[in-house]
């Protein structure tokens, strides 16, 4: 601690605009893991519970009850309002066969669900490759500023070398301090969405198929 407040207090406008986009960096990855964990968590267990309980209903009404009051992060329930029977209206969407409009409906509801699952992963992602090279950047812009400062002072020994260069240093940790959280966090949030990819996958599947045999029960000649 006494080294960084030695590091902001000789430093110039440079050095403490790097120290604080650090700063600002960590404080967006931490929020940003809190929040996710937070959230993919909430959706890792709903998607089991809510489709199970969906499968497990009686009727189709009821099983769109069951499933939004457990699908907490909607993410499931609108893939089965994207297989809910519409009215013809003459447009384009309407004109092509039933399977090709299940498919770009229940295509563009998981693309929206996985959205919003993979929010925030490119800022993590970004913090994560970023962070170390600006670190260093502070580190080199701090031994050039501490050794222009003793050489202007005009007497050059190990003691006024040694602590200035030590204290600019702090920066490429702070760098990595910043940069390893957001990279594990990213890789361990790409598993838990990929995790949540297939279920939601398998789930748009099995709501295709229902509504293509209900659609095909209630055709006439059938």
């Amino acid at each position: 601690m006494d080294g960084l407040v030695q590091f902001w207090s000789q430093t110039d406008a440079i050095g403490r605009a790097v120290a604080a986009l650090l700063l600002l960096m960590s404080i967006s990855a931490w929020v940003l893991i809190v929040w996710k964990t937070w959230v993919l968590s909430r959706a890792r267990h709903d998607a089991v519970q809510a489709v199970a309980a969906f499968w497990a209903a009686e009727s189709h009404a009821a099983g769109r009850d069951r499933l939004a009051s457990l699908d907490r992060e909607q993410v499931l329930l609108p893939l089965l309002d994207a297989t809910a029977p519409r009215a013809g209206t003459g447009t384009l969407e309407t004109r092509g066969a039933l399977e090709t409009q299940l498919t770009r409906r229940l295509r563009d509801a998981l693309h929206r669900s996985l959205q919003h699952l993979q929010y925030g992963q490119v800022l993590l992602a970004s913090i994560g490759s970023t962070a170390p090279f600006i670190g260093l950047f502070g580190t080199v812009w701090g031994i050039y500023h501490a050794l222009v400062s003793i050489a202007t002072a005009g007497s050059i020994t190990i003691e006024k070398v040694a602590g200035p260069v030590g204290e600019a240093l702090i920066m490429t940790a702070a760098g990595l301090a910043v940069a390893i959280p957001a990279v594990l966090a990213y890789n361990l949030f790409g598993k838990w969405v990929a995790g949540c990819e297939a279920e939601l996958e398998g789930f748009a599947h099995d709501l295709r198929e229902m509504a293509l045999e209900a659609a095909s029960r209630s055709s006439p000649g059938d």
